[in-house]
């Protein structure tokens, strides 16, 4: 209490930053109010992240506990002055917690091993004695290289009436939970960079169409440093089902008007530019894709080859080699034809791409047919002629999920550090050892003091296994 009383303020401030509950209160404050932002979408309309409260309080608390969480900033959390004061007092205690213990540790880690007093050895939580024949003289070398298997350097001081031999290992291990502390600010670090000067946006880029930005949440426009095309897009399926097995996107970046980087993308292989990174994410029609799409066929006649042609909504085109032409009538991107022939779109994604088209033989109408993309038995014709659909290229666009992020490396670089330190504070430990050769008239008493702070059990094991050795040694020189 008279001690408290005589704390100046500095000293107050500095007891209340370094408390362990203010690190226990901060952490648990970071990690709840986290939970509500990855619950809540980050920087997205305001009718999705409604849905997901109606889902959870039901309908008529929502907008209420939308207006309060927009206020509060959880909608974009990991910008918000509060979040990002949170990390900077959880990095100021953890950089005070540090500095106010770790002289005391230091002082161990550094403090040089000495001899000590028979006394003081056996007031060890581990201590052993026992009796060996010889001298101590004689018996010294033995008992070295016994205690070789716990792999210790030995320094060694002559006494009165024997020998003692000590050593430690292992005393930076008590600086593992200080490499801890160092990799938590370093990824602190890393992750306020990404914070300030990254961004995370999205961006549907048709088939054929080019962009320089890229869009947040609240649509507003990312500025690249580049261009970026969308050449193609594919999607796909399992089978003969509509279930995506995969879907690919092909892109460009252009760079001062010259292509520098080409590269198909699939989930989980993103393409990565100047530290922006595209992740394939979705995919979906374009509104006016019937005006901008591009059919690309191969037609053949009965006998002759095959030839590539690409054409729009309502265009005629000739099948070379025949007096047959076609006419493109109509599209369906999810064709469905039901038990009485009538055909119908079943879905708004290019899910069963279909095109009808009125066939001509010397000008005169002959049949109207649905040629299917993913139905190579829909290509050949009555005639023996062949037309196949292998694309409507242009309207379908690629939904990109796209990350700037410059403090990741930061974050990689304090988790390979926390790994580390993790080892260090778990599986290594300061470990001291004293043996002390007392002589007693032909024979040498032994004396072994030990200590260690972490892990004392194997420790133990370690130093039981070297006395048995020195006792069969014992055994098998009688």
């Amino acid at each position: 209490m008279e001690q408290e009383k005589n704390m100046t303020f500095v000293d107050r401030i500095w007891k209340f930053f370094a408390s362990v509950k203010l690190a226990i209160v901060i952490f648990a404050l970071i990690a709840s109010t986290s939970i509500v932002g990855t619950i809540l979408d980050q920087k997205a309309e305001p009718a999705k992240n409604i849905q997901i409260l109606t889902k959870l309080f039901g309908e008529s608390l929502a907008p209420s506990l939308y207006n309060i969480f927009d206020k509060l900033g959880f909608m974009d959390m990991y910008h918000s002055w509060w979040f990002t004061s949170l990390l900077g007092l959880f990095a100021l205690n953890l950089i005070i917690c540090s500095a106010d213990r770790l002289p005391r540790i230091w002082k161990l880690v550094r403090e040089p091993l000495g001899p000590l007093t028979e006394d003081n050895l056996k007031k060890f939580p581990m201590n052993r004695e026992f009796i060996v024949k010889g001298k101590p003289d004689t018996v010294k070398d033995s008992v070295t290289d016994a205690l070789k298997s716990t792999r210790f350097r030995f320094a060694e001081i002559k006494e009165e009436n024997g020998y003692q031999l000590y050593a430690q290992k292992g005393n930076y291990s008590r600086l593992g939970v200080y490499i801890t502390h160092l990799s938590i600010l370093i990824i602190l670090i890393g992750a306020v960079i990404g914070i300030r000067f990254g961004f995370k946006g999205y961006l549907n880029l048709p088939e054929g169409d080019v962009s320089h930005v890229a869009f947040s949440g609240k649509d507003k426009a990312l500025p690249l440093g580049f261009e970026i095309r969308c050449d193609n897009f594919d999607v796909e399926f399992y089978g003969a089902s509509d279930m995506p097995k995969e879907y690919k996107s092909w892109l460009t970046i252009i760079k001062n008007g010259k292509e520098v980087l080409r590269k198909s993308i699939v989930v989980n292989d993103p393409l990565t530019y100047e530290g922006i990174t595209f992740y394939q994410s979705s995919f979906g029609l374009v509104p006016d894709g019937l005006n901008r799409g591009i059919f690309i066929f191969n037609v053949a006649p009965a006998k002759g080859q095959n030839s590539t042609i690409n054409l729009r909504f309502g265009d005629t085109f000739q099948i070379p080699g025949s007096s047959v032409s076609g006419k493109i009538v109509n599209f369906s991107p999810a064709l469905k034809i039901d038990e009485n022939g009538s055909a119908s779109t079943y879905a708004n994604h290019m899910d069963n791409p279909a095109v009808l088209i009125d066939f001509f033989d010397a000008g005169k109408y002959k049949y109207t047919g649905w040629i299917l993309k993913r139905h190579p038995q829909t290509w050949q014709l009555p005639d023996g002629n062949r037309v196949e659909f292998h694309n409507y290229w242009g309207v379908e666009y690629t939904g990109l999920q796209v990350r700037k992020d410059p403090g990741v490396w930061i974050v990689y670089l304090g988790c390979i550090a926390m790994s580390i330190g993790l080892f260090i504070a778990f599986f290594l430990s300061h470990r001291k050892i004293w043996v002390k050769l007392v002589e007693e008239k032909n024979n040498t008493r032994v004396i072994i003091g030990a200590t260690a702070n972490k892990n004392r059990t194997a420790f133990e094991r370690k130093i039981d296994g070297s006395i048995s050795i020195l006792n069969k040694k014992q055994e098998g020189e009688k």
